[in-house]
């Protein structure tokens, strides 16, 4: 077995957390605070840490707003974490690929 591909694994995404929210932008143009917590049941802390730390990467981008005088957060992906999330379902599908019983 090549421990190569594994070790190419963007970490930040990688962690299941992360991943989730990565996959659920992936999936949409953008996405408010609280879809994202109530759709992955994450507290608030946890969920605004790790969108933090996407951000902080440069994969994805936080809007704040007004909706009816509330405040609003919404979130997407910029071109830099579609481009290492799509990077990231490669080297997946190359492992699996890779260790797939022939």
């Amino acid at each position: 077995m090549n421990p190569e591909p594994f070790l190419q694994l963007d970490r930040l995404i990688h962690e299941k957390g992360r991943l989730a929210i990565m996959s659920m932008l992936a999936a949409s143009p953008e996405l408010t605070f609280t879809e994202l917590r109530d759709a992955l049941a994450m507290t608030d802390g946890n969920l605004t840490t790790h969108i933090r730390a996407l951000q902080q990467e440069g994969y994805v981008s936080v809007a704040k707003s007004y909706q009816n005088n509330r405040p609003l957060t919404t979130c997407s992906l910029t071109a830099a974490g579609r481009k290492a999330f799509a990077g990231y379902i490669n080297l997946l599908e190359q492992i699996v690929r890779q260790h797939k019983p022939q």
